[in-house]
């Protein structure tokens, strides 16, 4: 299943979340920029708050997977997809590297929050928490949400996304409680490669967006 834009997918999901979560008390949240674009069709339906949850995703060096993220408040996840006998071998091997990349990606989210930040926890309390993704490959970038919501205490945990991976469908079967997937891919070809308009507003221009919107709802 291909795409127009990331604005349509986004039509198309809050279309299947509307009739549910009309009346409920709802919070979208955002994995990325590009999420960002498809979640506010979802947060616009639902006429509820749209915020995004910054996570810098650290690699495999030459191996082109993710080791997994470091999220806003600092706490770093691993790719959930590693086997316990895997992480420990990397961990092992990259020890320093992974220490580096850990302290540049919380710096870089730093600059990025600036004085502001982007989520507040009370925006997501006690409500219908809706993550948000463009495509899930790995699905690497859930492990640090559900992470990040862990002490938060939160009605329900639903997922959407316009495209996703088989492995990262079979993650969230055990992460979320409900999921709204619009194309399921066994051989995924990247995110953008789903989207005739590949258009994404940059991530400090993102940012300011959902800081005002955030603004607005207070």
């Amino acid at each position: 299943m291909y795409f127009e834009s990331r604005e349509q997918a986004g039509q198309i999901l809050a279309e299947q979340l509307l009739q549910q979560y009309r009346y409920e008390d709802c919070a979208v949240v955002a994995l990325s920029d590009g999420a960002v674009v498809v979640g506010e069709q979802i947060a616009k339906a639902l006429h509820c708050v749209l915020t995004m949850l910054l996570v810098e995703d650290i690699q495999v060096p030459g191996e082109g997977m993710s080791f997994g993220g470091v999220s806003q408040n600092g706490g770093f996840t691993y790719n959930g997809m590693f086997s316990a006998g895997e992480m420990e071998y990397y961990t092992s091997e990259y020890h320093g590297y992974l220490e580096e990349q850990k302290r540049l990606a919380f710096q870089k989210i730093n600059r990025l929050l600036g004085d502001g930040g982007v989520i507040d926890n009370e925006l997501l309390r006690d409500r219908v928490v809706i993550l948000v993704a463009d495509g899930l490959d790995t699905g690497a970038s859930l492990d640090v949400a559900v992470d990040f919501l862990k002490p938060i205490r939160i009605k329900r945990l639903v997922v959407a996304t316009p495209v996703a991976t088989v492995q990262s469908v079979d993650k969230l079967h055990i992460l979320a409680d409900e999921l709204h997937i619009l194309d399921v891919k066994t051989n995924f070809m990247g995110v953008d490669h789903y989207y005739d308009q590949n258009d994404i507003p940059s991530h400090e221009d993102t940012i300011a967006k959902i800081n005002q919107i955030v603004l607005n709802w207070r």
